[in-house]
């Protein structure tokens, strides 16, 4: 029996993924809330910030990477980059905050499939690559993906120390969402629960994304993405654990 930390609330649940999450470059957009309403998973609302909807395009690495308590050869530490918004849905013990995919991509095939088969979650299996600059203390990260012979990038450099976020702060609503919805293809959803703890964050000086939109989101996406974002920052990470998906 694991315990919620949302609300505090038992609910029984099977660990499907343990894993590291370091290094969280973060760019956050403003949307237009229609554009999003397509892919709201059924028994999910939009989640807002200060009456604001929000879109980020999200870049880590995954390390130390365990399914069910097994490592899998070559497929413990990777990359991923994907791009998300934010829902909610009112569970027993209150509002649950989740994170809805738009695309996800990983360098691995497998890894794609595993996540489509048991969450049928919107996973790409492209080239993938980064670099970090760890020896200042203010990291600088790249985090690059090829799509269609050329090579995207989410470029960060940070500013000041990573800090806890404060609360009631864009820094908390975007970190801390705890529960991921995957819209199903009979029209249901699946909810699943991921753990970590508060996460430190450093402000970005820079931020950019270089990316073909049209064609990895589709062009309504284009106007939002290729506007400077709202806001930018790179969170520290921690390990999680993803617990095993259930139809709502």
């Amino acid at each position: 029996m694991e315990s919620s930390s949302i609300g505090k609330v038992p609910i029984r649940e099977r660990t499907f993924l343990t894993a590291e999450w370091r290094y969280l470059a973060m760019l956050n957009y403003e949307f237009d809330p229609e554009i999003l309403r397509p892919y709201v998973p059924m028994g999910t609302e939009l989640d807002s910030w200060d009456g604001k909807t929000y879109v980020s395009m999200v870049a880590f690495l995954f390390q130390k990477t365990r399914v069910r308590g097994l490592a899998i050869p070559f497929h413990e530490n990777f990359e991923e980059i994907n791009l998300r918004f934010y829902v909610r849905r009112k569970g027993p013990e209150g509002w649950r905050r989740g994170v809805v995919f738009i695309a996800e991509i990983v360098p691995r095939f497998a890894i794609a499939a595993v996540a489509r088969l048991f969450y049928n979650e919107n996973y790409v299996a492209l080239p993938t690559r980064h670099k970090l600059d760890l020896t200042k203390p203010n990291p600088t990260t790249d985090y690059e993906w090829r799509f269609q012979g050329c090579w995207n990038r989410i470029h960060l450099k940070t500013e000041g120390s990573a800090q806890l976020v404060e609360e009631g702060a864009l820094e908390e609503f975007i970190t801390e969402h705890y529960w991921g919805y995957a819209a199903q293809k009979n029209g249901g959803c699946v909810e699943y629960r991921v753990e970590h703890p508060k996460w430190r964050v450093w402000q970005a000086e820079e931020a950019l994304l270089e990316c073909s939109v049209k064609g990895l989101y589709g062009e309504k996406f284009v106007p939002f993405l290729n506007a400077k974002p709202s806001s930018a920052f790179l969170a520290e990470g921690s390990e999680v654990t993803v617990y095993g998906g259930r139809r709502i």
